[in-house]
């Protein structure tokens, strides 16, 4: 679909749903399993995660936690006055707000509404004030510099970040960063527009890799890659392919890695494609032993442990 195109669905459908303030869309919790992770039970000694829904991932790798792309609550989009403006969740997140213990490391891959939401990072910095590091693409520190964090800091692609033993690169990826139209955009050929990053993690000789969102890119290959483990979008690919993966494509990039399992995210949790909610998860169990790689994670709320 073109750009324009997809701008103006956007703006419709932001239009429709402002005007529908206080109506709220039940999660279905009817349609789906759901388990309850216990962080709390967590070995530190071991990297472990959950999937929350959509591209928040909670991460602990050797003690350390991280909180990917953190949406907690039951809507995206315009954040205003207190009040976010926007789609609901079709399925609620796997732990409440207060269930979630304190990130070390909150990771932003880009500057869209669905992954930088602004009334979760709020009440992070709220809760944990300068006790949480914020890492986020070149040019979208601004969406959340005035929060309370205890370290905030663009990465741009390849650079790398220390925090104790865990080393994060910021990788290239194929997708596009404006938050709104009217914004510069790296896809644009703006070198200072906002940008868009999947990021590596490495610790103790093992290697995590959260994409963040991409359309399908050998760009993993070219920047040589390795990971035991990547978390890969495999939603919102109908009709929307120019930026976002089918989940076959996502395997295919996945296997470029090397890795050895594979867990899927950015699907099942907002009605942002024309493809039916469970298709995607379908799709990879339908694929995956083409593939040298486990599926880790098919279920919301369950945990993995390597």
């Amino acid at each position: 679909m073109r750009r324009r195109d997809f701008i103006s669905t956007l703006g419709f459908g932001l239009l429709g749903l402002a005007t529908a303030k206080g109506q709220t869309t039940d999660t279905h919790t009817n349609d789906f399993n759901l388990l309850t992770p216990r962080p709390d039970t967590w070995d530190p000694r071991k990297i472990t995660l959950t999937w929350l829904g959509h591209s928040t991932i909670l991460l602990n790798i050797y003690g350390t936690v991280i909180l990917t792309d953190p949406v907690l609550f039951q809507q995206i989009g315009v954040y205003f006055l207190g009040v976010t403006w926007g789609p609901s969740r079709y399925t609620p997140c796997a732990l409440p707000p207060e269930q979630i213990p304190r990130p070390d490391l909150v990771l932003l891959s880009h500057g869209h509404m669905d992954h930088t939401d602004l009334r979760s990072l709020q009440w992070l910095t709220n809760t944990y004030p300068e006790q949480i590091t914020c890492l986020c693409a070149a040019n979208t520190s601004d969406l959340v510099e005035d929060m309370r964090w205890k370290n905030m800091q663009e990465l741009d692609w390849r650079q790398t970040f220390s925090l104790g033993s865990l080393v994060i690169q910021a990788l290239e990826v194929r997708h596009f960063g404006w938050r709104f139209p009217w914004e510069k955009d790296r896809s644009r050929g703006h070198s200072q527009g906002r940008s868009f990053n999947a990021y590596l993690l490495e610790s103790n000789g093992k290697r995590v890799l959260f994409g963040g969102d991409t359309a399908f890119t050998d760009l993993f290959k070219t920047q040589s890659v390795r990971a035991d483990i990547a978390i890969m979008p495999v939603g919102a690919y109908m009709p929307w392919r120019m930026n976002h993966c089918t989940p076959e494509e996502s395997l295919n990039m996945a296997q470029d890695m090397q890795v050895n399992t594979f867990i899927p995210i950015h699907y099942f949790t907002f009605h942002q494609g024309r493809e039916p909610v469970f298709e995607p998860l379908h799709r990879i169990k339908t694929e995956i032993g083409k593939y040298s790689m486990t599926l880790g994670l098919d279920t919301l709320g369950g945990t993995f442990s390597l």
